[in-house]
C-alpha cells in the first residue's frame, strides 16, 4: 500500500473518532436536541426542568411496578359464573395507598370542609352534609349494633380503623380533595405559597390544583392573599425562578398526579402481589389469596396456625374462639393488623371489601382492550366563557346533584374549574373515541342490543328490551316546599340490576366468608349507597419510566 493511501485511511479513522466522541459526548441538557438552540437561557430559548427528578412517591402510597397477569379466576367457582372469565391484562406501574383510607383521615377530610365551606351558611351545607358518612349502616333489624352507630367514626379508639359508610361518589370526592391538599403542601414546601396559605384562608376560598395550572391568579378564591394575624400578606409567595417568570407549571414536575381510586385491574394486579413470586402457574393465574399458599393460616413455624386476614370464618363465627384461634377482630381490624403482601400493601383481603373505579358489566371486554383496562370513562373539559377565560365555580355557582337515595352533593366545589362534556370539537374525525359517556360502550348500549337496527335510527326502541334495563328511580326536590320527590319504577318487566351508576367492590370484608377473599372475585354496588363493609384506598397513576429502577440490565 502507498504511503499517501495509508495518510488518507489514517486521517479519516481520526476524523471518524473525532466525531463519533463529539457525538457521544455532546450535553443536550443545556441545548436542543432537535434545533441545536440554547434553552432555559436568558437570551431567550425554551424553558423547561432539566432537574426534574423521578416522581416522588406521595403521602401513603407504595410503588407498584406494572406488568402483565391473569386477570379473572380460574380456580374455586362451584357457582360456575361468568363475570371474571379469565383473561390476559397489561397494566401500567403505579402507586397504591398501603393501607385503607382510615376514620382518622377521613375526619381530617371532613374537618376541613367544615373550616373552609361551613355548614352554618346556607350557601355551603350541603357541602358537609354530602361529605358525612352513612353511621347508620351498622344498624341491623335483629342485632345490638349502636356502640358502632355512634361510636366507630369518631371515637379514637377506631381512628386507625377503615372508614366504612362511604359511597363511591364520596371516596372519589375525597380522593379529590386529597390532591389538592398534598399539592397545596407541595408548593408550601417549596416556597411557591406563604406558609400557612393551606390553613389561614378566607371563608370559600379553596385551592385547586387544576385552577393553579390553568388560572393561577384565580387559586384561592380569585383572591391572591391570606389573613393572619389581622394581617394581609400574599399567598402567592414567589413565582417560578425561569425567565418567563411564571408560576409552577406542569411542566415543572413539581406538582403530583391525581389521587383516585384504582382501576379494577389494578386493584387485582396489587391483590396479588406477584413481584416476589417466579412461578409459571401463579403468573398464569393460578394464585387464589394475596399471600402464598392455599390456606387462610399461617404455615410458618412462630405463628403457625393463625389467620392471616380478618374475614367471616362460618356461621356465626366472626372472629374465632376467644383467647385461642382468634383472628383479633369481630368487626374491622386495625390497619396493618396482618402480615402485608410482596407490594408491601395491607389487607388487601379481608377487613373490608374496596371500592374500585370500574362500572360493573359482567364481562371484561378483553378483545377490545387489554391494555389498563377500564370501564368509566366519562370524558369532559374546562368550561371556557366568551371571555376566553376558564369559569372558577363559586358559592353562587354550585352544581348540585341529587342522588338517588336522596342525598345532595355538590358537582365542584367552589375554587374549582366548572367541567363540561367533550363535544364535536374534540371527537371530530377520531378513531379512538366518538362521544363523551363510553361507560356502556360495546355491552349495553343500544347498538350493542339485539334489537338494534342500524338501518334506521329513528327506528322505536323500547328501553325495556336493553340488555341492562335496570330499574328508574327518579328522585327530585319539590321547588314549593322542598321536600325530596321520590317517584319508584315499577315495572315488572325489569330483569337486571345493572346500569351505569354501579361500581365494582372487590375483596374480602370482615362479613364474608374466605370465598371471597380470592382477589378475582367481584361483586357490584350503587355508587350513591354504603355499607358497614365497604371502604376504599386511593391510587395514583406513575409518569415516566416503568420501574425506579433505571438501571435494570437488559438481556
Amino acid at each position: 500500500m502507498k504511503r499517501p493511501t495509508i495518510l488518507k485511511l489514517l486521517a479519516v479513522v481520526f476524523l471518524s473518532t473525532i466525531i463519533f466522541s463529539c457525538s457521544k459526548s455532546r450535553d443536550y441538557k443545556s441545548s436542543s436536541r432537535a434545533t441545536g438552540w440554547k434553552m432555559n437561557s436568558k437570551e431567550g430559548g425554551f424553558q423547561y426542568n432539566p432537574q426534574a427528578k423521578e416522581q416522588e412517591t406521595g403521602p401513603g402510597l407504595v410503588f407498584i411496578e406494572g406488568g402483565t397477569f391473569t386477570m379473572g379466576r380460574v380456580q374455586d367457582d362451584p357457582m360456575h359464573d361468568w363475570n371474571n372469565s379469565p383473561n390476559q391484562q397489561h397494566v401500567q406501574s403505579f402507586y397504591m395507598d398501603e393501607t385503607e383510607v382510615t376514620n382518622l383521615m377521613y375526619l381530617e377530610y371532613l374537618d376541613w370542609i367544615k373550616s373552609v365551606f361551613p355548614p352554618e351558611n346556607d350557601n355551603y351545607k350541603k357541602i358537609y352534609d354530602g361529605a358525612l358518612p352513612d353511621t347508620l349502616v351498622w344498624r341491623n333489624r335483629l342485632g345490638f349494633n349502636e356502640v358502632m352507630t355512634n361510636n366507630y367514626l369518631r371515637h379514637p379508639a377506631y381512628a386507625d380503623y377503615p372508614v366504612v359508610g362511604v359511597s363511591w361518589v364520596q371516596a372519589t370526592e375525597f380522593s379529590n380533595w386529597r390532591t389538592d391538599r398534598v399539592n397545596e403542601l407541595i408548593l408550601e414546601q417549596e416556597g411557591f405559597t406563604a406558609r400557612g396559605a393551606k390553613t389561614n384562608i378566607t371563608e370559600g376560598q379553596a385551592f385547586s390544583t387544576q385552577t393553579y395550572l390553568n388560572a393561577p391568579t384565580q387559586a384561592y378564591g380569585g383572591n391572591d392573599s391570606i389573613t393572619r394575624g389581622g394581617k394581609r400578606s400574599a399567598s402567592m409567595l414567589k413565582r417560578n425562578t425561569d425567565s418567563t417568570n411564571l408560576y409552577v407549571q406542569r411542566k415543572d414536575g413539581l406538582l403530583l398526579p391525581a389521587y383516585r381510586l384504582p382501576t379494577e385491574a389494578e386493584w387485582e394486579y396489587a391483590a396479588l402481589g406477584l413481584v416476589g413470586l417466579r412461578s409459571y402457574n401463579v403468573y398464569r393465574g393460578r394464585k387464589k389469596y394475596p399471600w402464598d399458599g392455599q390456606y387462610t393460616r399461617s404455615g410458618n413455624r412462630r405463628s403457625r396456625g393463625d389467620q392471616l386476614a380478618n374475614f367471616k370464618q362460618g356461621d356465626g363465627d366472626y372472629g374465632g374462639i376467644a383467647g385461642w384461634s382468634d383472628d383479633g377482630a369481630d368487626i374491622t381490624a386495625e390497619v396493618k393488623s396482618y402480615q402485608p403482601n410482596d407490594y408491601g400493601l395491607y389487607d388487601m383481603a379481608g377487613n373490608v371489601a374496596e371500592w374500585v373505579a370500574d362500572i360493573y358489566r359482567p364481562i371484561v371486554d378483553d378483545e377490545f382492550n387489554d391494555f389498563n383496562y377500564y370501564r368509566g370513562n366519562v370524558y369532559t373539559k374546562n368550561y371556557i366563557g366568551e371571555d376566553g377565560k376558564v369559569k372558577i365555580v363559586t358559592a353562587d355557582s354550585i352544581v348540585w346533584d341529587t342522588l338517588n337515595n336522596g342525598k345532595i352533593v355538590a358537582r365542584n366545589l367552589p375554587g374549582e374549574i366548572l367541567q363540561v362534556p367533550v363535544d364535536e370539537d374534540e371527537t371530530y374525525l377520531r378513531t379512538n373515541f366518538d362521544q363523551s359517556d363510553n361507560r356502556d360502550y360495546r355491552d349495553g348500549d343500544r347498538r350493542s342490543t339485539r334489537y338494534f337496527e342500524s338501518f334506521n335510527d329513528d327506528a322505536e326502541y323500547d328501553d325495556e328490551k336493553r340488555m341492562y334495563n335496570s330499574p328508574k328511580h327518579l328522585v327530585g326536590t319539590d321547588g314549593s316546599t322542598g321536600n325530596l320527590d321520590r317517584q319508584y319504577d315499577e315495572s315488572n318487566k325489569r330483569t337486571s340490576l345493572i346500569n351505569n351508576e354501579v361500581r365494582v367492590y372487590k375483596g374480602g370484608s370482615w362479613r364474608d366468608r374466605d370465598y371471597w377473599l380470592d382477589p378475582a372475585q367481584r361483586r357490584f354496588f350503587p355508587q350513591d349507597m354504603a355499607t358497614d363493609y365497604i371502604g376504599f384506598r386511593c391510587a395514583m397513576s406513575r409518569v415516566g419510566s416503568k420501574s425506579k429502577d433505571r438501571k435494570r440490565p437488559r438481556n
